[in-house]
């Protein structure tokens, strides 16, 4: 095989579309980044989410078995035993295990008729968590300072 080629008909890219190639994938680049660069508060966010919604399960399962025995009688679920008032569970930290929060993904801070969970590595607390309040007489337990604004 005898094969000629000549000095000026060689293929392949230049320099400038090979800068050219690299200056739009450095821009697509820069646009991407902070969107993945914000993944992790995006994703104590929705755990905390998660966190509220399985608390809110037991609340109703909890109520439910209430309404069943007709008294505010301590509940046992998931093996804890949940205290009961106005129907509902009463804020502490038996009602975090029940609903299958550990220390070691949430801060869980129980007050009085209150229990406050934030994430783990949240930098700032009050700004990711939300706050679960006693059931009033007559009434559904209520969340307050729900915010997922700065999961940072």
């Amino acid at each position: 095989m005898n094969k000629n080629f000549k000095a000026g008909n060689q293929g392949g890219f230049t320099l400038i579309e090979l800068i050219v190639v690299i200056v739009i994938l450095g821009i697509l680049a820069a646009t991407a980044l902070p969107k993945f660069a914000n993944l992790n508060s995006d994703a104590r966010a929705a755990a905390l989410k998660a966190a509220k919604g399985s608390i809110n399960s037991v609340a109703v399962m909890v109520h439910a078995k209430a309404l069943i025995n007709g008294t505010n009688a301590d509940v046992s679920l998931e093996g804890n035993a949940v205290n009961v008032t106005n129907g509902y569970p009463t804020a502490n930290d038996a009602l975090a295990a029940a609903a299958g929060l550990s220390a070691t993904d949430f801060t869980i801070t129980a007050g009085t008729g209150t229990l406050t969970v934030s994430p783990v590595g949240v930098a700032t607390p009050a700004t990711c968590r939300f706050i679960y309040n006693n059931a009033a007489a007559n009434a559904a337990p209520t969340y307050t300072s729900e915010n997922t604004t700065n999961c940072n």
